[in-house]
């Protein structure tokens, strides 16, 4: 059959229904996200301060220069941000849940800046695992939180304090050399 005579039958070629639910057919289980915080469901995980991976810093000195939880709050929020856009560790946060990521950062920082926060996130090593993350994956990690507390005029020295005091936890969160 000549290319000319397939082009009526092509022509008349219907196209799959559209009311097909694909997920459904494939059994793709959609989550639904709690109405109260926005965030995807997660297993069950015993909650705890201890979960933050250190103690906080004494005295209220330290939230005081981050602006207090306000200014944790706007500090975590650019830092994800500008680590969902950098190429050189956006796909570790591709198919996260956002929500959830800056709302654990959010209380992780605001608890051990001693700024009035409970931690009710994971333990670092769970809640990394999988991600493959390398030193250089910190870095750029660490470069985006300098990055966000500079912008928002943190003291060079309190970002170095609560830097040292975040150091340690990349032996639990880097798994891949």
């Amino acid at each position: 059959m000549s290319l000319t005579a397939l082009i009526p039958l092509l022509l008349v070629q219907q196209a799959p229904a559209k009311t097909v639910d694909w997920d459904a057919e494939f059994g793709v289980e959609e989550e639904v996200r709690d109405p109260v915080t926005g965030e995807l469901p997660v297993d069950p995980y015993d909650q705890s301060n201890t979960n933050a991976g250190a103690e906080p810093i004494s005295g209220d000195r330290m939230a005081e220069q981050f602006g207090g939880q306000e200014g944790i709050r706007i500090i975590v929020n650019r830092m994800v941000d500008l680590s969902i856009e950098d190429p050189r560790i956006a796909a570790i946060f591709e198919g996260h849940d956002h929500v959830r990521l800056r709302r654990t950062l959010f209380e992780q920082f605001c608890y051990l800046l001693a700024a009035g926060c409970d931690y009710t996130g994971r333990d670092m090593e769970s809640s990394h695992a999988g991600l493959g993350i390398r030193k250089p994956d910190m870095n750029a990690l660490v470069e985006n939180l300098q990055r966000a507390m500079r912008e928002r005029g943190v003291p060079f020295g309190a970002q170095n304090r609560f830097l040292a005091k975040l150091a340690p936890m990349s032996r639990s969160v880097v798994t891949r050399k």
